[in-house]
């Protein structure tokens, strides 16, 4: 996929300082991040029936800075700053998913009132590395999450059966569903069966390959309270709804086909019982014809925003 710029209609400003107060506020009033996660006016709460639209910006701090042909589309954090708040401009979208340094700059903009706030925890198993499935927690802990006011955190969870390291992700994983569970947030665990080819990390989205990560990973923790699926958009997505019971939100990737397939896929699987919405980043915020509110349009009118009958709401 080639990426064109940002369309006109969606550009903030092009000023190469634009973002320099955020520089100045972080050396001289770094405590004015903490004041600003404090002001913010938090999300009216989740419904059922009101399917959620996250968008997800922590690639970055994977090293993962590819889009499509482009190995650096994201390297760019004014560009990135400025699709983010495009897309959240949108009142559609309900929130984002971010690592630490992202979400802090959000905060300091004002791009985050009345959003979720979801913290990416594990950016250790770092795109290439030699240890890439020892995904240790080097991002948000849940402390911190609580700390912000965040509504949770989300962790990736590869399991690799032919690498050790995969013990210990697990493990971690589970500690961390435990630690946000003591403090009533949501964990997002995004869980892939993965392998190792050629030097590199591949994702098994095969139907059966998928419904096993979930079977996995919902068994983490002590508990499954606050658990949530993240889940690829995958053939047969009625079995792998099937098989779990968790809220689960769809993930987008980095998109190999036209972005008209893309949305449909998504229109198809959102349809499904359990689907609570979308946590969607690259495909979006770095669509090929550079209109991201056109994308974001598009992608949150895929939602169903629809009220229960009393028959199936559940009984107290």
């Amino acid at each position: 996929m080639t990426l064109t710029p940002l369309a006109s209609n969606n550009a903030l400003d092009d000023d190469p300082r634009r973002y320099a107060h955020l520089s100045t506020i972080r050396l001289e009033d770094p405590d004015a991040i903490a004041r600003a996660a404090k002001a913010r006016r938090r999300h009216p709460g989740l419904k059922y029936g009101k399917q959620n639209f996250i968008v997800a910006a922590d690639h970055p701090a994977r090293g993962a800075l590819a889009v499509g042909s482009d190995p650096v589309a994201m390297a760019d954090r004014r560009q990135l700053l400025d699709r983010l708040q495009i897309a959240l401009a949108n009142p559609a979208v309900d929130g984002v998913l971010a690592s630490p340094d992202i979400m802090d700059d959000l905060l300091l903009l004002g791009a985050l009132d009345g959003k979720l706030v979801f913290g990416s925890m594990n950016r250790g198993g770092l795109a290439g590395l030699v240890n890439e499935f020892d995904d240790r927690f080097t991002g948000h802990t849940a402390a911190a999450l609580e700390a912000l006011g965040a509504d949770g955190g989300k962790m990736l969870t590869r399991i690799c059966l032919g690498d050790p390291d995969t013990v210990v992700t697990l493990e971690a994983t589970a500690k961390a569903i435990d630690s946000l569970a003591e403090r009533k947030l949501t964990a997002m665990v995004e869980p892939f069966l993965s392998v190792r080819e050629n030097g590199r990390v591949r994702n098994d989205l095969s139907t059966d390959a998928v419904i096993k990560s979930i079977a996995i990973a919902e068994g983490l923790g002590s508990t499954s309270a606050y658990t949530w699926m993240k889940l690829p958009v995958v053939a047969n997505m009625e079995r792998v709804m099937a098989a779990t019971t968790m809220p689960t939100v769809l993930l987008g990737g980095d998109p190999d086909s036209s972005q008209d397939e893309v949305f449909a896929s998504w229109q198809a699987a959102l349809a499904l019982p359990g689907v609570q919405g979308l946590t969607v980043g690259r495909t979006l915020l770095y669509p090929a014809d550079g209109d991201v509110s056109g994308a974001v349009a598009t992608a949150a009118s895929l939602l169903n925003h629809t009220t229960p009958n009393r028959t199936e709401e559940v009984s107290e």
